[in-house]
Order: C-alpha cells, then structure tokens, then sequence
C-alpha cells in the first residue's frame, strides 16, 4: 500500500525544490506541472480544446502553444483563468491516476508517491492523500524567485501572485507545513525532519 503525500503551495514558494528533496529521499515524485505540458503539445486532445477556446493568437510559430503569452493573458483575467482550468485540470487528474495505477502495481509498503502541484487543492487530489504538505514563503521571496527564473517583469510577476488565494488558505489545510522562508540547509532540515517521521511510521 503506497503512502501518498500532496505537495502544493503557491507560486514560486519553493514546492519544486521540496519536491525533489523528497525524491533524493526515495519517493517517486509525480509533477503535476510537467505533466500539464506534456498535455498541451500539439496533436493531444487539451491542445485542440485549448486553442479551440483561446484561438490561435496563443501558438508559437510552431504550432506549440506559448504558455508564456496564454499565461500572461489568463493571470490577468480570472474568467479566462477559469476557463483554461476547467479544460486542463480533468485531463491531469486523470494522467495522475495512472501514474499512480502503475507504481501501485509494483509498491511495496515503504513506497511513497508524492503529488506536486500549485492546484492540488482547488482540483480535489488533496482528498486522495493520506497527507497535506503546505510550503509557504513571503511575497518578497516569491517576487524574487518569479523574475530570476522566469524572466518576468515585476508588474507580471506581481500579477501571478495576486491571481491565487491567500496562501494561509492552503496553510491552514496542511497536514504538514513548510516554511521556506530561511536557508536552502534550513529547509533540507524540514523535509527530512517529517520524512524521518513518516517512515518511521511504516515500518
């Protein structure tokens, strides 16, 4: 029986780094956001819906969707948001399933899966779970982390973290909070911390 962990968190609070800090520790890690863009290539089923719903404006000049220019349009209308939503999340819940259908088939009792994303909550995976790992972080951070590694401006930035709920929202949901507002060696401390406690309650 596999043990399964839902990480998630808003933007750019460090829910990847944490991630794979989980998988360095010998969890299998399904990334939900990976899998989003394995959805929206060209020739799936999401790709046609999402450009029959957005049109073609949103393609790059090869015929790939530019998450880019669709992201900067849906963050800043949350209808839009909505819309792109309820055409993604169906079809990534279903990749999910799979992919736990299959490590399932060759677990033993130590195996755990962990869940990565920013709307496990919103989609209703975290009730799949047998618990909630919440990773928060200040705005401050978060703007900062957004413009070095995604390149955007600040006002695009901004317009991410503002489109998302509170994050003591999620926090106050949390079977197991992360606070990743100190060092990279604070945070491995965390994570191995309630790992430690995890197996050993399954052995």
């Amino acid at each position: 029986m596999i043990y399964l962990i839902g990480l998630t968190g808003n933007i750019a609070t460090g829910k990847s780094l944490v991630g794979r800090m989980l998988g360095e520790l010998g969890a299998h890690v399904i990334d939900a956001d990976e899998l989003v863009r394995d959805l929206q290539r060209q020739g799936t089923r999401v790709y046609a819906a999402i450009v029959a719903e957005f049109g073609a404006g949103i393609l790059r000049p090869d015929g790939e969707i530019d998450r880019a220019r669709l992201g900067a349009w849906v963050f800043s209308d949350p209808e839009a948001l909505r819309r792109l939503e309820s055409i993604v999340h169906p079809a990534a819940g279903r990749a999910i399933e799979a992919q736990i259908s299959g490590i399932s088939q060759v677990s033993n009792k130590n195996t755990v899966v962990v869940i990565e994303a920013i709307k496990l909550i919103e989609a209703g995976l975290s009730r799949r779970c047998n618990a909630l790992w919440v990773v928060t972080s200040g705005p401050k951070a978060q703007l900062e982390r957004l413009m070095r590694t995604r390149g955007l401006t600040e006002v695009d930035a901004r317009l991410r973290i503002e489109a998302q709920p509170p994050q003591s929202d999620k926090a106050a949901l949390a079977d197991v909070l992360i606070e990743n507002d100190g060092t990279l060696a604070d945070l491995r401390e965390q994570i191995k911390r309630h790992w430690a406690a995890i197996t050993a309650a399954r052995v």
